[in-house]
């Protein structure tokens, strides 16, 4: 790929991923008659636990990410290690807390058990990844804690494919909610997940093939 084409690319990742983060703030501004919570019911939007964590869920998984995209770049690692372990915590914490919430709401999806399952799996694989991320870095086994890093910010960057898919998916439905959202309840995860594997597989060969030259030298 080019580097100015990769350039281009990188900053409309940026610019979605700041979009989207900020994007909780309309939900403290606007009615509730707003978003995704038009599809839920009246009973449930009156339970507290309910909506403990669905604010939860948003205002800290639009922390994570906005902050998050921006740990990535190999020079801002090198030049900035205390600030890219602050912001890594920053996020670490920040997921933790989104994904469970996270789990539990989507053990409340509108759609039955196919949007259940394709959120409450979301929230499961953000949680662990994330983890696993924390974990790996406490070992200081930094291939490996970048290795899930990448995972982890797969799965909160579904928080984006999810509001570029579901028109989409709504329009195609012939404005029909419920088969589009049981839909993007896995699409706007699974072909993250399966990049963030290409990805990883991509630098674990890079790594190694490194590792071979510089024991024939």
């Amino acid at each position: 790929m080019k580097p100015i084409l990769k350039k281009i690319l990188w900053w409309i990742f940026g610019l979605l991923c700041t979009v989207v983060g900020l994007y909780p703030i309309l939900y403290f501004i606007l009615d509730r008659n707003f978003g995704l919570l038009q599809s839920k019911t009246a009973e449930l939007l009156s339970n507290p636990l309910w909506n403990t964590a669905f604010y939860t869920h948003i205002v800290l998984g639009g922390v994570a990410l906005l902050i998050g995209w921006v740990q990535f770049p190999k020079a801002f690692r090198d030049r900035n290690r205390k600030l890219h372990k602050k912001i890594g915590m920053g996020y670490v914490t920040a997921a933790f807390f989104s994904s469970i919430a996270g789990i539990y709401i989507g053990i409340h999806a509108t759609g039955g058990m196919a949007s259940v399952l394709g959120f409450v799996s979301l929230g499961v694989i953000w949680l662990v990844s994330t983890m696993m991320g924390w974990l790996t870095a406490k070992k200081h086994d930094f291939d490996a804690h970048e290795n899930w890093m990448i995972f982890s910010y797969a799965a909160c960057f579904a928080a984006v494919t999810l509001r570029i898919w579901l028109p989409l998916l709504i329009t195609l439905h012939h404005g029909e909610f419920i088969p589009a959202y049981r839909i993007v309840a896995w699409l706007c995860w699974v072909p993250n997940i399966a990049l963030a594997f290409w990805i990883v597989r991509r630098k674990i060969t890079e790594r190694q093939s490194f590792a071979m030259k510089n024991q024939i030298l």
